[in-house]
């Protein structure tokens, strides 16, 4: 019969795929297999010989470092709501405050500007980036956008940032993050922490699959690669590049340090840093805090240490054609984009590495057709079960005991490659998410059949491998809550207020005095109260406003906190409301050094605007002078001595007092008011002036902010603008004859 010999011919045909299937397999798990190998091998070595002979690096260790200057880069195209959510989550989680996030944005995404706006006025270390042409863009492009903005940052701010850093919107990070990348950039060119996805609902098999791929990938794969290579490949989360190697990416790409035309510009530069020399490291460094319950207690199975290393979390595409877009995107860019650029010119080992990133581009169609290979000869069987009267046909294997050795091995493998894939899914996700990773192996097969499918379908319509345009996946954000709120003008606040005018702030801003910002001003012109300044600056933050006494504060209060973080934030105690603590500072605190007052504290806080110069004199009165021996040249005790002695009226001290404290001016403010220190560097060089001995003054001269001579103007103009009591109660004395010469003449 014809439909027995179309049969038997395509059982023969199925032979032979199935041998060619299998010898590709073979090498493919014995290429594997080396990996495993390595990597166990290594850590038995480390363990015996390393670890039993040092101490694990403590995280403790890694505050040991002055916070540098670090550049979190965020490319952002339709991120509307997104980068509000992320400036809220690192500053209420990251354990660091000397970073600064520019955000990249494009002309024709006014959605997204916007948001980034209203983010801006409410972080003062967020800043806007408008892309030079419209978007969507490559992200390579919107990278070099926001590097071009931060080298102009650091001109206008006398800012030298030390560590670029690779976020993208939706990313989550971890507390000890940019610690971590602190404690390592001065030695390292380009540093790479793991990246976990969030795990989803057990049945998203196309979400949980990255989290199978991720957790074999940077937890096995990429350290042995590190060890064999030397050569690490940033996953564009979670990546730090030292400002050797954004300098030298630039100087060598002339003005442009990521490749614009790459889908995987991050995958690109790790290789061109390799090339020259620099020194890249892949970090999994566990922060274990002994005093808490360890999180293996949660999640059956889960590694206590492996759990806990320094990451990036975030969500992954959850629906089908989503995942095969990025999977595409990324095939294109390390498999044909990868080849094309570097070839295989970087020594045996790399090349090896090399190999391993590009035979996906095979090995996807490989695991697809094996798939399919096994579901026909299941069908086959089954009918011959179900038809007992059906033709029976000799196995395909028959007769070739050498196959059946290949299979036997690649049986062995694959049960090898399921083992590894539970161990490593298992330490950090726990035993139930390692199990289910088997099944979702075949979901995940068939999303790298169809990305690398489409992929090539790409590649051939656009002739070639480069012009292939760059495709958004869209992310999701886990919801903290809370809104975006831009800050009003404090001007439009001042006239809405009916406390001036709108022509008299014109007269004020046109004769506003040198060295003071345009609220002091008006208050030592006496335009305005102290009172009325911090009201409408509460109003404007939305904090509360109180009038402060600092001479009658407990002395145990000032104690709660400690001097250089009283100094340096320019808040003092102002009273304990069960376990928060009320601090009363005369301007904004931004919600990243709010968090970190509370971090390191260990206690809740919140903060109230107190009337200009209130928290300047409580800062000299309780933090800048020894107290006791500094009593005789206390403003208040001299002011009170001077009453009973008769020399005011008892009824003029609080307006004195008053006057006094409203027009004290600090070196900062005139600093800023001149324009010698932009206000974003000044806050970062107070970072650094927290550690050292030196007052403000002779630190900004030593680190080269300012000038010797800059400084001295600065003093003698703070000398002159801010009175000192003693003047102010010679004044008060001569004020009676003053007041009865008129009286005479009159006479």
């Amino acid at each position: 019969m014809w439909w027995l010999d179309g049969f038997s011919t395509y059982l023969y045909g199925l032979s032979v795929v199935a041998t060619a299937i299998a010898l590709l397999m073979l090498v493919s798990g014995v290429d594997d297999l080396f990996i495993d190998i390595a990597y166990w091998s290594h850590r038995l070595w480390k363990s015996m010989f390393i670890y039993s002979k040092y101490e694990r690096t403590d995280y403790q260790e890694l505050y040991g470092p002055a916070e540098k200057p670090l550049a979190i880069m965020v490319p952002a195209w339709h991120e509307t709501g997104v980068i509000g959510h992320m400036a809220e989550l690192v500053a209420t989680t990251l354990d660091y405050e000397n970073y600064h996030i520019f955000v990249g944005t494009y002309p024709n995404d006014p959605d997204t500007q916007r948001d980034v706006d209203e983010v801006c006025a409410r972080f003062p270390n967020v800043h806007k980036v408008v892309c030079a042409r419209p978007g969507p863009t490559s992200k390579a492009d919107c990278l070099n956008n926001v590097l071009d903005a931060i080298l102009q940052f650091e001109q206008r701010a006398r800012l030298t940032f030390e560590g670029f850093i690779l976020h993208d919107a939706e990313d989550v990070v971890c507390e000890h993050e940019l610690r971590l990348f602190n404690y390592l950039v001065g030695r390292k060119d380009l540093i790479q922490i793991p990246v976990y996805p969030f795990a989803r609902q057990w049945s998203n098999f196309t979400s949980l699959h990255y989290l199978d791929e991720f957790a074999e990938l940077h937890g096995k794969d990429v350290p042995v690669r590190e060890a064999l290579a030397g050569q690490v490949p940033s996953a564009g989360v979670g990546t730090c590049f030292s400002r050797r190697a954004v300098l030298t990416l630039i100087e060598a790409g002339n003005g442009i340090a990521f490749d614009v035309q790459s889908l995987t510009e991050d995958y690109d530069i790790g290789l061109r840093l390799k090339g020259w020399g620099m020194h890249e490291i892949f970090v999994r460094f566990p922060v274990l805090r002994r005093q808490r319950r360890p999180a293996c207690d949660n999640r059956f199975g889960q590694s206590w240490r492996e759990s806990n290393v320094i990451c990036v979390r975030e969500y992954f595409p959850d629906r089908l054609m989503t995942a095969v877009r990025q999977k595409s995107r990324w095939i294109i860019g390390i498999v044909y984009q990868g080849y094309r650029t570097h070839g295989w010119k970087h020594g045996p080992v790399l090349n090896y590495f090399l190999w391993r990133d590009r035979k996906g581009a095979i090995n996807n169609f490989v695991s697809f057709a094996a798939m399919l290979i096994l579901l026909q000869l299941i069908a086959i069987w089954l009918l011959q079960q179900v038809w007992t009267q059906a033709p029976r046909f000799v196995s395909i294997f028959e007769g070739r005991p050498w196959f059946d050795g290949i299979l036997t091995a690649n049986i062995a493998l694959m049960g090898n490659r399921m083992l590894q894939r539970i161990i490593f899914v298992s330490g950090y996700y726990g035993v139930k998410q390692g199990l289910l990773s088997i099944p979702r192996l075949l979901w995940g097969n068939l999303i790298n059949f169809l990305a690398n499918w489409r992929a090539i379908r790409q590649i051939i319509k656009c002739g070639d491998p480069r012009r292939v345009a760059w495709d958004k996946t869209t992310h999701d954000f886990p919801s903290i809550g809370g809104e975006n709120r831009a800050k009003r003008s404090l001007d439009e606040i001042l006239v809405g207020n009916g406390v001036v005018s709108v022509p008299e702030l014109r007269e004020a801003e046109l004769r506003r005095i040198d060295g003071l910002h345009l609220g002091s001003s008006m208050i030592h012109q006496s335009r305005i109260t102290a009172a009325q300044l911090a009201r409408s600056i509460a109003e404007q933050i939305g904090v509360g406003c109180e009038s402060a006494d600092f001479a009658g504060l407990p002395r145990e209060l000032p104690d709660v906190l400690p001097a250089r973080m009283a100094l340096h934030y320019a808040v003092m105690p102002l009273r304990h409301e069960g376990r928060t603590l009320v601090l009363a500072s005369e301007s904004y605190i931004d919600p990243v050094s709010l968090a970190a007052i509370a971090r390191r504290l260990g206690r809740p806080v919140r903060y109230v605007i107190a009337h200009k110069g209130q928290v300047a004199v409580g800062l000299r009165r309780w933090y800048a002078h020894v107290r006791d021996r500094d009593r005789d040249r206390d403003p208040r005790h001299l002011l009170e001595v001077a009453a009973r002695h008769g020399r005011i009226h008892g009824d003029r001290v609080a307006p004195v007092w008053d006057s006094y404290v409203s027009r004290q001016v600090m070196l900062g403010e005139i600093l800023v008011a001149q324009g010698h220190l932009d206000d974003v560097a000044f806050r970062s060089l107070l970072l650094n002036h927290a550690r050292s001995a030196q007052p403000l003054g002779e630190f900004l001269v030593g680190h080269g902010a300012i000038s010797r001579e800059t400084l001295d103007r600065a003093l003698a103009l703070q000398a002159t603008l801010q009175p000192s009591i003693a003047n102010l109660i010679e004044k008060e004395a001569e004020m009676p004859a003053q007041l009865a010469m008129p009286t005479d003449r009159a006479a």
